[in-house]
């Protein structure tokens, strides 16, 4: 390959890798400005007074599945839940999704 052909070459790569760079950094500057979330609407809960939960095998290791199953007494108004047999309060994320 002749001297100038290896140049030119060069000069595209750095070329794209220029305009790939800047790509980049305008996409996650951008990133900031992205769409808000909607806002959840009043009655989407992921849990209702009387649903059975259960709690991940991992936070109750060695019990059969009926034995992490309960029934939901009441849902706050921060998303959590109070349930019967149990005390506290739980979060979605400590039962398995519900299908």
């Amino acid at each position: 390959m002749k001297i100038r052909t290896k140049r030119w070459l060069g000069g595209l790569a750095i070329a794209v890798g220029a305009v790939g760079a800047a790509g980049a950094y305008l996409k996650k500057k951008n990133m900031g400005a992205a769409v808000p979330k909607p806002q959840k609407r009043f009655g989407d809960v992921w849990a209702r007074p009387g649903m059975t939960v259960t709690f991940r095998a991992e936070l109750m290791p060695g019990r059969d599945r009926e034995d992490r199953t309960f029934r939901v007494k009441e849902m706050l108004p921060s998303g959590r839940v109070s349930l019967h047999d149990v005390n506290g309060e739980h979060t979605e994320t400590e039962f398995e999704p519900i299908s």
